[in-house]
């Protein structure tokens, strides 16, 4: 069941990302990410508010936990980290092709499983092993790739912001595990809903302030701002991928390690939409790139079943 939703995640992600580096199109990105942290936050407050004044959601999926600054706290934290690595990836994908900023993506599962083998004692086996191998690979040879459209992954800030917005990300899925796993595993044993929900909201006022005292003082020398309805996109389908890998989390028997290997399959879906509808270059080499995270991607299942 944990695999299925991280597929369906993943699916979903892609669509998130094909949507989000269109809404960044000669955009402002303040506050677009000021939309998409509104959007959400409006997705899950009846489910919030339907929580704490009727049993409408009690004993299903959806029900939100109340909780104090105990578990607020943690919440908060979170929704620091995310912000940090989505304020630094869309600066990022708005200046690079979507079909060098997905390969890369697809790599913050090798810093996952670092992660989980230091702080959760999982251990993976020859076959994840591989994959992790080819994943690592992948990155490699897509520097090389890069290159021949100018991009020089050592010099260019844009990639140290990618590659920063992966390493913030990873941090987060570990930190994920860590909130919902029960007290007695070393948890904190958070309800997935209410991380979801609250995380959300936190996000949405980080954001606001950002937008209000950074932005709109000298929003008129910078990029201007113009609506696009795929940022009311990029919201829905990141808030049901995230509550298909919430709940896939949530489950005993899942492993960080694999679920966001699995989830980082989105590059499939935003690579396809690089190639189509934005018409990117170099697609060849990157393809090939490419097929070293998909080949590594099954070497995890493999050795997951």
């Amino acid at each position: 069941m944990w695999l299925l939703l991280a597929f369906m995640s993943a699916a979903l992600l892609g669509c998130y990302d094909s949507l989000k580096k269109q809404a960044l199109k000669g955009n402002a990105v303040i506050p677009v990410l000021f939309l998409n942290t509104l959007f959400s936050s409006l997705f899950f407050l009846p489910f919030i508010v339907l929580s704490g004044t009727t049993q409408v959601l009690d004993g299903s999926i959806f029900h939100v936990s109340a909780g104090g600054w105990d578990m607020h706290k943690y919440i908060l934290l979170k929704s620091l980290i995310v912000l940090s690595s989505w304020i630094l990836g869309y600066f990022g994908m708005k200046h690079l092709p979507l079909t060098i900023v997905g390969p890369i993506n697809a790599t913050r599962p090798v810093m996952v499983l670092v992660g989980a083998l230091l702080v959760f004692g999982e251990r993976l086996n020859h076959w994840q092993w591989i994959g992790v191998l080819l994943a690592i690979a992948s990155f490699l040879l897509l520097s090389r790739s890069g290159k021949k459209e100018g991009i020089d992954f050592k010099h260019n800030n844009w990639i140290f912001m990618i590659v920063g917005a992966a390493i913030l990300g990873a941090v987060s899925g570990l930190y994920d595990k860590f909130l919902m796993a029960p007290v007695e595993n070393g948890g904190v044993g958070l309800d997935r809903m209410m991380v979801q929900s609250w995380y959300n909201i936190y996000q949405c006022l980080m954001m606001g302030a950002m937008l209000w005292l950074l932005w709109w003082p000298k929003h008129e020398q910078t990029t201007p701002f113009h609506w696009s309805w795929s940022i009311v996109g990029v919201s829905l389908f990141l808030s049901i991928a995230d509550f298909m890998y919430f709940y896939s989390l949530s489950l005993p028997e899942a492993m960080i390690s694999i679920v966001s290997m699995i989830r980082r399959g989105s590059v499939i879906v935003s690579f396809t939409f690089g190639a189509m509808f934005f018409h990117e270059k170099n697609l060849k080499a990157k393809a090939f790139d490419l097929a070293l995270v998909l080949l590594g991607m099954v070497f995890l299942y493999i050795g997951s079943k």
